[in-house]
């Protein structure tokens, strides 16, 4: 990493800082501490952000693990960051999602359409990925494709599949121009 890491464990200076780590903890638990955590941890207050926000896109939305993991990983796979990709790769092949779907997924151009005439993907998983390359790629998306998105989802759903682009869009550019976990290159 670009930076040193936070020892581990972390040695809060303030009462504050040892409930935010807590609540950091408390996320990871069983696990211990990610080398995003000991990079985020330089500032307290932005890891606590980080850690309630993250815990919202993960956790708390109504998107299904596969959507939320096909987000995830596409948006790993276009930004190069391997560190993201290494650990939500796993997580959506435990979605349930086939092997040949994550290696179409690392291609640049991907034919959404033809993986759902093959049955790779379902409709909805090709307009969420077609939404995720616009929105990653060239940040403005066309009518075409938001209207996809929009004939396919609630609009409760459409806030919550953009907030997860926009939001791993932003962990993958934090871990890549770190080199968090020494393995972007």
């Amino acid at each position: 990493m670009r930076l040193p890491y936070i020892p581990n464990p972390p040695t809060p200076q303030t009462p504050t800082e040892a409930e935010i780590l807590s609540r950091i903890l408390a996320r990871r638990a069983p696990s211990t501490l990610l080398p995003l955590d000991r990079a985020l941890l330089h500032s307290y207050p932005v890891a606590d952000g980080w850690n309630t926000f993250l815990n919202a896109i993960r956790t708390q939305t109504s998107l299904s693990p596969v959507l939320r993991e096909l987000i995830i990983c596409r948006v790993a796979i276009l930004n190069k960051a391997q560190f993201e990709w290494d650990h939500h790769a796993p997580l959506l092949v435990e979605a349930g999602v086939k092997d040949c779907v994550l290696d179409v997924l690392r291609g640049e151009s991907v034919d959404y359409l033809q993986m759902v005439t093959d049955g790779v993907i379902s409709v909805e998983e090709s307009v969420v990925l077609r939404y995720t390359d616009a929105m990653t790629t060239d940040v403005r998306v066309s009518d075409e494709v938001f209207d996809a998105v929009r004939g396919c989802f609630c609009d409760r759903d459409v806030i919550e599949i953009t907030a997860t682009v926009a939001a791993y869009n932003c962990v993958s550019r934090f871990l890549v121009a770190l080199d968090v976990g020494e393995n972007n290159g």
